[in-house]
């Protein structure tokens, strides 16, 4: 079956930033973001990402009031897309998306899949750059994904 993934802002930006962002077309099938992804993202996306739409607006509008536009237009698009994941970095997203019972990741999971595909060699280096942004990780969760991939 093909991995679908729907990616919020904040994963898109973390990936350019550091110069990984064919590690998403390298881990899935397909990759969505909505109008609203695609606008706070800012740069042109390259053509593999493809952009699309919500159907259910008034789901979206009633999630902007406790989650930014991005976010909300990602959680109602896996609704028109049930095989998809949804690659949330917010907490509070994160936590909405787990009530709705939806299939979610962030771009630290994104990373930890690419090293377990092989598209990754080591991951330490490419978490220094993770956190040579303004993406912050624990010194916790950057020791606990170390030892997932064996590092």
């Amino acid at each position: 079956m093909p991995e679908l993934i729907i990616c919020d802002t904040s994963c898109l930006i973390l990936f350019d930033k550091i110069g990984k962002l064919e590690l998403l077309r390298q881990c899935y099938d397909t990759i969505y973001v909505t109008p609203i992804i695609a606008a706070e993202f800012g740069d042109a996306l390259p053509d593999w990402i493809k952009t699309i739409e919500a159907k259910n607006q008034a789901l979206q509008k009633t999630l902007t009031h406790v989650l930014g536009p991005g976010e909300s237009s990602a959680i109602a698009l896996t609704f028109d897309l049930p095989d998809s994941i949804v690659a949330l970095d917010d907490l509070k997203a994160r936590k909405v998306a787990k009530s709705l019972n939806l299939k979610i990741t962030g771009s630290l999971g994104i990373l930890v899949k690419a090293k377990e595909k092989g598209y990754v060699e080591k991951l330490s280096p490419v978490l220094e750059q993770v956190q040579e942004t303004d993406f912050r990780i624990s010194e916790n969760i950057f020791k606990k994904i170390l030892a997932i991939v064996g590092e």
